[in-house]
């Protein structure tokens, strides 16, 4: 091999379109843009969603619904989490190490789903009161 014969793969390069350049070019006088309209004149095109006038879907429909932005920092866990985690003291830490409850998580709530069997004392995290009662029947204890 030598540096006068490297050539690059077949199909890798390719010519450029040369649109308005002549009939034989075969994308001569309106260069590929059709008749007339909008879209065949320079600097005429429209913003994403335009209908051309008619009210756009967009702001035909009603608006819906809001999403918080504080809901990332709040977490749920159940009894089956719970029942699961082998540890006798669950606090915030315990849980984000566990990877049941994600990193941004500042307050985290147990919720009644699932069975608990065992002892458990929560520290800094907050429990429904269906939750609580079965921890506390479990002989464990929510503070």
């Amino acid at each position: 091999m030598e540096l006068n014969n490297i050539k690059p793969a077949t199909g890798a390069k390719h010519a450029k379109r040369r649109v308005g350049r002549g009939i034989g070019s075969g994308l001569g006088k309106t260069a590929g843009r059709g008749h007339k309209g909008q879209k065949s004149r320079s600097g005429g095109y429209h913003k994403v969603g335009f209908e051309g006038g008619q009210m756009p879907l967009q702001r035909r429909l009603p608006k819906r619904g809001f999403k918080s932005a504080l809901l990332k920092y709040n977490a749920e866990i159940t009894l089956a989490d719970l029942e699961v985690l082998a540890a006798d003291e669950v606090d915030m830490l315990t849980l984000k190490q566990a990877g049941l409850v994600g990193q941004l998580a500042k307050v985290v709530k147990v919720i009644k789903t699932g069975e608990l069997t065992k002892k458990v004392v929560l520290k800094g995290i907050g429990a429904t009161a269906g939750a609580k009662a079965v921890i506390e029947a479990a002989g464990g204890s929510v503070a």
